[in-house]
């Protein structure tokens, strides 16, 4: 009897070592899957930057009535129509100081932009269709922009309501599909950018154009002057291998080449390189458009632009709007190749 015993007890230890010993095997695979999926996870292109859709289809085939919209500062969703969310987009992501080719512009540009996000699910919302945040694009409603006008409240809110009106139903399309990466931004250095060079992805309709006349913006200029003990240490930190210092900070740090645009595609740091846009992000930078210059104990940065530099330029479809652009004229320019159709 007590032999038996000692035979189970024996076998129970052994069931028991054999679980241990697969757990120590198995767990650091478990770990290692987990880390590279949430790696490939984080490294996924933004919903704007999928293609167009897979099939010929009307802005009907994804809207559906009203949509819901997440408003983030009081945790709640709102549903509204479509076009009054245009309406609290160009309100809210345009001045209402702008010609009105320009606000009708921005809004079927705002009206593509929003299918995007509706087609491929906003991260952001919480459930609804979109948020108010520029995840997605900035709303704001009728109530609070008239607020925040002031005295001159109802009458910048019809303008904005003529320009949508106006436009109502409209949508861009390439090659017979909805353009669903309708970016837009605010200020260009005299040329837009081409969507491979800053997001990624070829999106035909995102080609490098000229635009003009946008010096009267008030950020086409801007200087950044950091002290060069901080600078040097926001990039080694970032990147180790670029072992800088204030001695080959001169030698070490160059700018290789340069988009079509005119922004820095890639930029030397040591023995790093790596792309403009990421040193923009790094600085928090106006634009990718940028030069360096060093003195004593700082660093001067001046950009040109403000924004991705991808799609429309606000302040230059105004200029174009002064000129006498209609708003199909400006779409047709920043969004190369494009025609637009009424869908309702």
């Amino acid at each position: 009897m007590k032999n038996t015993i000692l035979v189970l007890d024996i076998k129970r230890v052994l069931i028991v070592a054999g679980f241990i010993i697969a757990f120590i095997i198995l767990l650091p695979l478990a770990l290692i899957g987990t880390s590279k999926e949430a790696k490939e996870k984080s490294i996924q292109l933004p919903p704007q930057e999928n293609t167009s859709l897979e099939k010929e289809e009307s802005a009907l085939d994804i809207l559906n009535g009203d949509i819901k919209v997440y408003i983030s500062k009081e945790d709640r969703i709102e549903t509204i129509s479509f076009e009054e969310y245009i309406k609290g987009v160009v309100s809210s992501e345009m001045l209402v100081s702008f010609e009105m080719e320009a606000l009708k512009a921005q809004a079927i540009a705002a009206r593509n932009f929003s299918l995007n996000k509706i087609k491929y699910k906003c991260t952001q919302a919480k459930g609804a269709d979109l948020c108010d945040t520029v995840h997605c694009q900035v709303y704001k409603s009728k109530e609070t922009k008239i607020k925040e006008w002031g005295k001159n409240g109802e009458d910048n809110y019809k303008k904005i309501s003529q320009a949508v009106d106006n436009t109502k139903g409209e949508f861009m399309y390439y090659d017979k599909k909805l353009v669903t990466a309708a970016q837009f931004f605010a200020t260009s250095s005299g040329k837009t950018e081409n969507s491979k060079d800053v997001f990624g992805g070829n999106h035909p309709y995102l080609k490098s154009v000229v635009s003009l006349g946008e010096e009267e913006a008030p950020k086409y200029k801007s200087t950044k002057t950091l002290k060069l003990a901080s600078f040097i240490n926001t990039i080694n930190k970032a990147y180790p291998k670029a072992n800088l210092s204030s001695k080959n900070i001169k030698t070490a740090l160059s700018i290789k080449s340069k988009t079509e645009g005119g922004s820095v595609n890639e930029i030397k740091i040591g023995s790093e390189t790596i792309r403009g846009v990421d040193f923009r992000k790094l600085f928090d930078l106006n634009s990718a458009n940028f030069t360096l210059k060093f003195d004593k104990d700082s660093v001067t940065i001046d950009c040109l632009g403000y924004g991705h530099g991808v799609g429309m330029s606000q302040w230059g479809a105004n200029a174009m709007a002064k000129n006498g652009s209609n708003y199909k004229d400006i779409l047709s320019h920043y969004y190369s190749g494009i025609n637009i159709k009424k869908d309702y």
